[in-house]
């Protein structure tokens, strides 16, 4: 693809897993890069050279005045699940203003909680959102493509299934996965694993955005939606099983039924949050990105090679892991 070589930095709103790895992208083709978050702290993922700067995004001016002089900025925030409905419309309408107000492009992220996963989902699926928070994406993904249909924004939306990877704790394959098996605990999945499900690999994900927002002007990228890359998709059970096959481990496996975490909702709000969203693991839930592979020259991650890169991550002390733990899982705006 023709890539953007206009001066001017790429402005990341948000360093959890996807901001990092999208500033490691960004980097290594030679773009100057700043990310912001709403505590100043640098999370250990993040390029050294990579700028940190402290806003509110909740805040139109603060997210207007850091955006100055961006020539790209990615939205790349989760809420956490009990702000979701009243917090993320908030902060996409105020950096797609600071992206006007910079005259720079704009490049989304979104998950799949709009779509219909009843046949594998593609750029072009149905929308039938079956939660809350799918509703409130559905809306939200309306408002962000009508700021590009008039001309406001130059926009491109990258979507993902759930993440795995370095640096990816709060994920159906996150720590209560890996972080449990290098303990000798049993993995905890989701509702059912003998259903089919795509994960997507973290560095896929990220190096897909930055290819979103390196390219040029006019180039049809712009305007439309994409899918981050996702391999085959696998069984909880089988995905679980490779990881143990690479630690040479049996396979250690407990399923999170749907009446525990109603359970647990009575009095644990981020429980409670959790239930309208067990619908992706009692049924298939596949993303075939074949087409915006193809498209954007990216190919995904062999699940072997990226849990692999998982469990090396893991591995490492947890001060070099999680400098800033308490800060970033306390921060609604660090939750991807």
């Amino acid at each position: 693809m023709t890539t953007s070589s206009s001066t001017g930095f790429h402005l990341i709103f948000g360093t959890g897993p996807v901001g990092c790895w999208t500033a490691h992208h960004l980097r290594a083709n030679g773009v100057a890069v700043k990310a912001v978050n709403r505590s100043g702290q640098r999370p250990a993922l993040m390029p050294a050279d990579v700028a940190i700067i402290q806003a509110d995004l909740a805040d139109a001016q603060q997210a207007i005045q850091v955006a100055h002089g961006a020539r790209v900025v990615y939205q790349a925030l989760g809420p956490a699940y009990t702000h979701w409905a009243e917090l993320f419309p908030r902060l996409q309408a105020n950096t797609l203003e600071a992206a006007a107000r910079a005259s720079a492009r704009y490049v989304a992220l979104e998950n799949l909680y709009m779509l219909d996963p009843s046949q594998p989902m593609t750029e072009h699926s149905e929308e039938a959102p079956r939660s809350v928070k799918g509703r409130v994406r559905q809306q939200m993904h309306h408002d962000l493509m009508a700021c590009h249909q008039q001309g406001d924004v130059p926009v491109s939306v990258l979507r993902s299934s759930d993440f795995y990877g370095p640096g990816v704790k709060v994920s159906a394959m996150g720590e209560r996965v890996f972080d449990n098996l290098l303990k000798g605990k049993s993995a905890e999945v989701m509702v059912r694993a003998d259903c089919l499900h795509s994960f997507a690999y973290i560095g896929d994900v990220g190096k897909a955005m930055a290819t979103l927002g390196l390219a040029d002007d006019g180039l049809s990228t712009w305007g439309k939606v994409w899918l981050a890359p996702h391999a085959a998709p696998l069984t909880q059970q089988a995905f679980v099983a490779q990881a143990c096959a690479l630690l040479g481990i049996q396979l250690k496996l407990s399923l999170v039924k749907p009446w525990l975490l109603q359970l647990v909702g009575l009095f644990n709000a981020d429980a409670k949050a959790i239930v309208e969203m067990l619908y992706q693991f009692e049924q298939p839930f596949v993303v075939d990105s074949s087409v915006s592979d193809r498209a954007l020259g990216l190919h995904p991650t062999d699940t072997a090679h990226g849990l692999k890169a998982t469990l090396d991550w893991y591995r490492q002390p947890l001060d070099c892991l999680h400098p800033q733990t308490p800060a970033m899982l306390s921060d609604p705006l660090l939750k991807i």
